[in-house]
């Protein structure tokens, strides 16, 4: 679903130029759960933001379900992120004045969506937050926060969950819980989650672990292409 080739992205601050990602070569399949894991600058929230859509390779190609989209007008590219992504930050991102309910339902509203008020409970639901439809965001933990926010990145039903640090600012326990969702969410409903963090621990829960270093992929474990290539079966 998600073919990234010899992909590079180049800032430039001041008269530097900066490599976040040198060279970048990824495939990852529908209903996988990846990590993508590296230090500080390694540039793994880039390659997350290029999947996602949210920036522009500096070269190279990427392709999803079959699409060219590095060459898709700026409009095309915001209604294919909209349909396809959900997005799920350390930060809630959360509105202080409006209900779980009401979170959910604003991506749905941005849309023109009917149903949305159903469609914005049932995703609630999906997450486990059934009985907190009505609470404001002081009223909820930090893990049913971000709940909340997983449950609106979903109501769009999108065909890939982008997680960025998601347990960054929870603690051990509720870090758990929250990675059982995302892999709940993969096994029992087909998700694809691609899941960016630096703890491995949290890379656990994933089935496959890319690593990163100075924009490059140094390891990539668990995927279909490298278990061909040893001669094994694809997961």
């Amino acid at each position: 679903m998600i073919r990234l080739h010899e992909v590079t992205r180049v800032y430039a601050t001041g008269e530097t130029a900066v490599h976040a990602l040198a060279g970048v070569s990824l495939e990852i399949g529908r209903g996988e759960f990846v990590a993508i894991m590296g230090q500080s600058g390694s540039g793994k929230s880039t390659l997350m933001n290029i999947i996602g859509l949210l920036d522009r390779p500096s070269s190279g190609e990427y392709g999803f379900g079959g699409r060219d989209v590095a060459q898709l007008s700026e409009d095309a590219r915001a209604r294919l992120r909209g349909s396809a992504f959900g997005f799920v930050f350390q930060s809630y991102n959360l509105l202080a004045r409006m209900t779980a309910l009401e979170q959910v339902e604003l991506p749905l509203i941005y849309q023109g969506a009917p149903d949305r008020k159903r469609r914005a409970a049932e995703a609630l639901v999906r997450v486990g937050l059934q009985d907190r439809i009505t609470h404001l965001p002081t009223e909820l933990s930090g893990g049913e926060q971000q709940r909340v926010a997983i449950a609106r990145s979903l109501v769009v039903n999108p065909l890939v969950l982008l997680a960025d640090e998601p347990t960054g600012a929870l603690d051990t326990a509720t870090g758990h819980e929250l990675m059982t969702l995302f892999s709940e969410l993969v096994e029992q409903q087909g998700l694809t989650v691609v899941l960016v963090t630096h703890e491995a621990e949290v890379a656990a829960y994933a089935k496959r672990t890319v690593r990163m270093r100075d924009g490059r992929i140094i390891e990539d474990s668990g995927s279909p292409v490298t278990a061909a290539a040893a001669g094994g079966p694809a997961p």
